[in-house]
């Protein structure tokens, strides 16, 4: 099963700013990553090429790093998911930067049957939290994502390995 899987939000900020975003990625002061209420994401080392950690049961190593304009993931587990995931910082014109995440994977295995029901709509949640936060850092005000009853299914069964939401609509 082939996966391709994007998510973009245009923010109102230069490149710079939104790399500074991207570069911060699983520090001390990491303003993307929305780990008030998801597994925080975590390495062996500085966040550079061959770095190996993960969040919760996702596992990568750093395969490429551009300081302030893109990193990509390899994964290395679970077992089934063979592929990358990345982020990449694109300047739109005007004062506009996209900051977008791209998901490419083939799954084998149970990975066919656990990416759709469980991976994929956590997945989908985490992602546009932390491009809601990335807003919320670079100054924008927007309503937060709402979670769909499946994502708070999941959440719920999977109990204390993931952070209560902070917003109250959720």
């Amino acid at each position: 099963m082939h996966i391709d899987n994007r998510h973009h939000r245009d923010l109102n900020a230069g490149p710079e700013a939104v790399g500074v975003l991207l570069t911060g990625l699983a520090s001390r002061n990491d303003r993307l990553w929305p780990h008030e209420n998801w597994p925080r994401m975590r390495f062996d080392g500085p966040l550079a090429v061959g770095a190996a950690g993960g969040h919760g049961p996702i596992r990568y190593t750093v395969e490429e790093c551009e300081t302030g304009k893109r990193i990509r993931f390899r994964f290395t587990g679970p077992a089934g998911f063979h592929g990358y995931h990345e982020l990449v910082v694109e300047p739109r014109g005007a004062g506009t930067t996209r900051l977008a995440h791209r998901l490419v994977m083939t799954a084998s295995g149970s990975a066919r049957l656990s990416w759709p029901l469980v991976f994929r709509p956590l997945h989908d949640a985490l992602l546009e939290d932390a491009l809601h936060k990335a807003a919320l850092a670079l100054g924008q005000t927007e309503p937060p994502p709402v979670w769909s009853p499946w994502v708070r299914l999941l959440r719920r069964l999977a109990g204390g390995s993931m952070r209560q939401r902070a917003y109250s609509n959720r």
